[in-house]
């Protein structure tokens, strides 16, 4: 089942993106706790500023599709961004990572949003396999950076 992520989902968001770095090979790049999810995905102010899908088997969180708007110049609408997809390896090949992208897939057309896109990493071919089999195309002409902790600040500082 997929559905939206309530607060009584946090704890089991937080664990799957532990997974992820995991995954990732950085177990230790997780700063996020139970407490920044719920500032961002239920903000007291009812406006959150990210959501979350769920994937759930037998009661079981075993999935999570993190998103947020996005905006193009060019098109003049949002879009959806995909932060991180990640299904428990026990549940791979089930489906459930498929089914979170088309139901984020049908958030966007429901919503006239005309890109879906994200980033992912190089050497992970299984996952650029499965993105590539489902009509996604990589933007290799383009170069991701990033400004972060001291240099963030010094740039601030300018």
């Amino acid at each position: 089942m997929i559905r939206a992520a309530t607060p009584d989902d946090l704890p089991d968001v937080l664990r799957l993106v532990r997974a992820l770095a995991e995954y990732e090979k950085v177990p230790d790049a997780v700063l996020a706790t139970v407490d920044d999810f719920a500032a961002a995905l239920f903000p007291a102010d009812g406006h959150p500023n990210a959501f979350c899908e769920v994937a759930e088997v037998d009661g079981r969180v075993v999935g999570i599709a993190v998103w947020f708007l996005n905006f193009s110049t060019w098109t003049g609408k949002h879009g959806l961004y995909l932060e991180d997809l990640f299904v428990e390896p026990a549940y791979r090949g089930h489906g459930l990572g498929k089914a979170l992208l088309i139901d984020l897939a049908r958030k966007c057309v429901a919503n006239d949003w005309p890109r879906f896109q994200w980033w992912v990493l190089d050497w992970n071919a299984p996952s650029i396999d499965f993105y590539k089999a489902l009509g996604a195309e990589p933007m290799d002409e383009w170069t991701v950076f990033r400004v972060s902790g001291d240099a963030l600040h010094a740039l601030a500082a300018l």
